[in-house]
C-alpha cells in the first residue's frame, strides 16, 4: 500500500493488519483520485471510514489544505495516525462512529467527502442522510461511495454524476 501520486508519491504506507479494514487497492486509489484531480487542490476533504488513513493521505498527496480523518474503531484510529506521522502530516483524527463524527462536524463543509465503511456495514442510505441533514458536502462537492457492485441503495438526497466498476467493487460519484 503506497501513495499513488502526489508530494508523497511513491510513499510506502503502514500494512494493515487487522482483518476488519479493507484497503482500497492502489490501482482503485489512483483512479479515483484522478478522477478528482480538478476538486483536490486546496480542498478540506472528509474520510469518513478511513481504516488506515490511505485515502485522506492520498488527497493531502495531491493538494488537500485539510483532511479530518475519522473511525469508530481503535485499531484503524491507531493505523492512522502511525501512517499520519510516518509521513509527518498534521491532520484532525476522531476516534468516532460516522454519526458521532458528522454531528460534530456539522455546517463544516467538505469539497470532498470519502466513504468507504464495512460492504456489510448496511450505513449508507443512513450516511448519506445524516450528511445531507448536517449540511457537511459544500456547494459542488463530490461524495466517494466505496461498496460491493451487488448492493443496492437508494442515493437521495444526492444525485449519482458517475460509476465505476473495479472487480466486485464499484466506486459511486454523488452530487447535490
Amino acid at each position: 500500500m503506497r501513495v499513488t501520486a502526489g508530494k508523497f508519491k511513491g510513499r510506502v504506507l503502514i500494512e494493515n493488519k487487522f482483518a476488519h479494514i479493507r484497503p482500497t487497492a492502489d490501482i482503485v486509489k489512483q483512479a479515483i483520485f484522478n478522477k478528482l484531480n480538478f476538486i483536490l487542490p486546496n480542498s478540506k476533504v472528509l474520510d469518513l471510514f478511513c481504516g488506515t488513513g490511505a485515502l485522506g493521505i492520498e488527497a493531502i498527496s495531491r493538494g488537500a489544505r485539510e483532511v479530518v480523518f475519522a473511525d469508530k474503531d481503535v485499531r484503524s484510529i491507531g493505523l492512522t495516525k502511525q501512517n499520519l506521522s510516518k509521513l509527518n502530516i498534521e491532520g484532525r483524527v476522531y476516534k468516532a462512529s460516522y454519526e458521532k463524527t458528522i454531528e460534530k462536524l456539522a455546517g463544516e463543509n467538505f469539497d470532498v467527502i470519502l466513504l468507504d465503511p464495512p460492504y456489510a456495514s448496511g450505513v449508507y442510505e443512513d450516511c448519506l442522510k445524516r450528511i445531507y441533514e448536517n449540511n457537511l458536502l459544500a456547494d459542488g462537492g463530490i461524495i466517494v461511495c466505496e461498496h460491493n457492485k451487488k448492493d443496492e441503495f437508494d442515493y437521495s438526497p444526492f444525485e449519482v454524476v458517475d460509476e465505476k466498476r473495479y472487480g466486485i467493487k464499484m466506486v459511486t460519484y454523488l452530487q447535490a
